[in-house]
């Protein structure tokens, strides 16, 4: 993999003017967000992240097949895959792919084909190219949710997995009241803490083309859901 691969041949797709309501995401913000995140995301996020991440990496991986990382961040789960398939990363944040790169560089990990910069609900590979996709911790970081499902079943091949991870939000509660608060400063955050699974749930009711293979809660404290859909 080379630097061409993460900026020359890059595709970056901006979204609208930012929006003045700060519980508003767009491209811009979740942009400049992980601009910020970006040198600190590895020690706030990884220890808390791992359990999530292993269990996609192992729900995902396909040895001698090729995989599609949506959101891959700074490429922690990347070690975490049987070296024996082939991995694609891309994330709107190139300051983010960067750290990926070169954890990639010093892990010297070979199956990892390229990182490269691109919009999650525009991506720019043919349809069914992929055996499976990966998408941890990236549902809450869109704009439009259901605008990316549809890119990810689009892209991977019938009978492939679509593996996400993710955090629901509470429909009670404290935390209910907490991730509410949260959720007005969600362009700051660059993510929306009360990301409900009726987003997802009302997609997958609503597609023909997938059905939900396994649900089910994740360490710690089962903040966390995994989530498997086949395309059909």
């Amino acid at each position: 993999m080379t630097e061409r691969s993460l900026a020359g041949e890059a595709r970056a797709f901006d979204g609208a003017a930012p929006a003045e309501d700060a519980a508003i995401l767009d491209n811009i913000h979740v942009k400049t967000s992980y601009a910020r995140w970006a040198p600190v995301y590895d020690l706030v996020f990884e220890l808390l992240l791992r359990p999530g991440r292993k269990a996609a990496a192992a729900a995902a991986e396909r040895p001698g097949g090729r995989v599609l990382d949506v959101g891959v961040g700074t490429g922690l789960e990347l070690p975490m895959f049987d070296p024996r398939t082939t991995l694609i990363g891309v994330d709107l944040s190139e300051p983010m792919l960067r750290r990926a790169q070169r954890r990639v560089h010093a892990k010297a990990l070979r199956n990892v084909e390229g990182l490269i910069v691109m919009d999650a609900m525009r991506l720019a590979f043919p349809d069914a190219h992929f055996d499976a996709v990966v998408a941890p911790y990236m549902l809450t970081v869109v704009p439009e949710p259901q605008a990316t499902l549809d890119e990810l079943v689009r892209v991977v091949k019938p009978g492939g997995e679509i593996v996400l991870v993710n955090h629901l939000g509470a429909s009670s509660g404290p935390m209910a009241s907490i991730e509410a608060w949260l959720g007005t400063r969600s362009a700051q955050l660059g993510w929306r803490p009360g990301f409900q699974w009726s987003i997802l749930g009302d997609w997958i009711a609503a597609n023909s083309a997938v059905r939900l293979i396994e649900r089910r809660s994740l360490p710690p404290f089962g903040l966390f859901t995994l989530a498997r859909l086949q395309r059909l």
